[in-house]
C-alpha cells in the first residue's frame, strides 16, 4: 500500500521522528546553556569579599601585626 506516494509508508513516519528528535535535542541543548551560563563561579563562596574578610587574611599572611590589625577592626566597627 502506498502512502502520500511513498513506496511503503516509512519515509512520513521516519521524517516525523527524525523532526522530533531534533526538536528535542535543541529544548535540551538551550536548557543545558542557559544550566552552565547561571551556574555560580564557586558554589558556597561568599558573592563580596568584606573589609572584615581582607584584613583577617591579611593578619594570617602575617602582612600586619596583632596591634594593627586589632586597631583596623575596631575602625571597621567589628
Amino acid at each position: 500500500m502506498m502512502w502520500w506516494g511513498g513506496t511503503d509508508g516509512w519515509g512520513w513516519g521516519m521524517a516525523i521522528i527524525h523532526s522530533a528528535l531534533w526538536w528535542v535535542l535543541l529544548i535540551v541543548g538551550i536548557i543545558l546553556l542557559l544550566r552552565v551560563l547561571r551556574r555560580d563561579p564557586q558554589p558556597g563562596a561568599p558573592a563580596v569579599e568584606t573589609a572584615l574578610d581582607i584584613l583577617k587574611k591579611r593578619y594570617a599572611r602575617g602582612e600586619i601585626d596583632k596591634d594593627e590589625f586589632e586597631e583596623r577592626r575596631r575602625v571597621l566597627g567589628e
